[in-house]
């Protein structure tokens, strides 16, 4: 992901500190631990040659990627999705390779319908969007709806008339990122408000150059953090610390879902952070959550 990129001399000058805990949040928190909060941590694409002899063995071919994938994560941001609408059929096929896990697949909206002229007259395509990822079945985590970087608080009805008319029985998170949405305190509180309403949640940014879109609210006891870092700067490791803290305040006062999807730059240190995430998560937490395996690991074990 590209989005809020900062050249590397930057980085330490960048105030990374997470904002305050939101009080608009004790209205969505019962304050109560649940008993078995699910965490989801995952990355963008599965996709990704560079995990060839890194965590997916040598030589495998990009057809087997999901299924070594599924070993080393719990979910999967999808961003494959949003460039393409795909039948039910190629979508059981990509179900079928998680069979028996409890593994989460977070379509991104297809591009066709957000990012392409306005948000009106978009019911086929949304039902045709809709209509394949269902196949995801138990496997279907939540969707998201991102506007373009272009889209501002002026368009908020076209907005939230569209979000409106999107099924009920879906989890549904949205993304904005024009600047005014967070500029102002009341466009920004009544965007959260709406989508409190709605029962969709707000996904929660985390990239260098855009701090404003880490905006901490929470407007369903769940949420969906795309985390941005900079392959594995040492500012990599103290924001992810921070986030953790965080995280174990949320489950602490009942978020029932978690999602947490690791981006960066150069995808191909996102597995080594992740590690150093996942360990821990769980011991602060009293987890048990899975990490990405090295092939290394894996030979010395045999």
């Amino acid at each position: 992901m590209e989005f809020g990129r900062v050249p590397e001399a930057a980085l330490n000058t960048i105030d990374f500190a997470l904002p305050p805990e939101p009080v608009f949040n004790q209205q969505v928190l019962k304050g109560k631990k649940q008993n078995e909060p699910k965490l989801y941590l995952g990355c963008a694409k599965w996709g990704r040659t560079e995990w060839v002899g890194k965590i997916y063995p040598p030589k495998t071919k990009e057809k087997d990627f999901l299924e070594h994938y599924v070993k080393h994560y719990n979910s999967i941001e999808l961003n494959a999705t949003h460039y393409k609408v795909y039948g039910a059929a190629g979508i059981a096929k990509w179900a079928e390779k998680a069979k028996g896990k409890d593994f989460k697949f977070c379509p991104k909206m297809y591009q066709g319908v957000t990012h392409r002229g306005s948000l009106k007259g978009k019911d086929f395509i949304t039902t045709e969007f809709l209509r394949g990822i269902v196949a995801f079945e138990e496997h279907l985590g939540p969707v998201f709806v991102q506007v373009s970087d272009a889209f501002t608080p002026k368009r908020k009805e076209e907005l939230f008339d569209f979000l409106r008319s999107l099924p009920t029985d879906m989890q549904f998170f949205l993304e904005v990122r024009h600047p005014d949405w967070f500029g102002k305190p009341d466009v920004q509180q009544e965007l959260f408000n709406t989508l409190k309403e709605m029962n969709m949640g707000a996904v929660i940014t985390d990239t260098s150059g855009r701090r404003d879109c880490a905006h901490m609210h929470l407007t369903v006891p769940k949420t969906l953090i795309r985390y941005v870092g900079n392959s594995l700067h040492p500012t990599d490791y103290t924001r992810v610390d921070e986030w953790i803290g965080r995280m174990k305040y949320w489950i602490d006062q009942g978020i029932e879902e978690l999602y947490f999807f690791m981006h960066m730059h150069d995808e191909a240190y996102s597995p080594e952070l992740t590690v150093y995430m996942v360990d821990k998560l769980n011991k602060l937490c009293g987890l048990s959550l899975q990490k990405p395996e090295f092939v290394q690991q894996q030979q010395t074990l045999f």
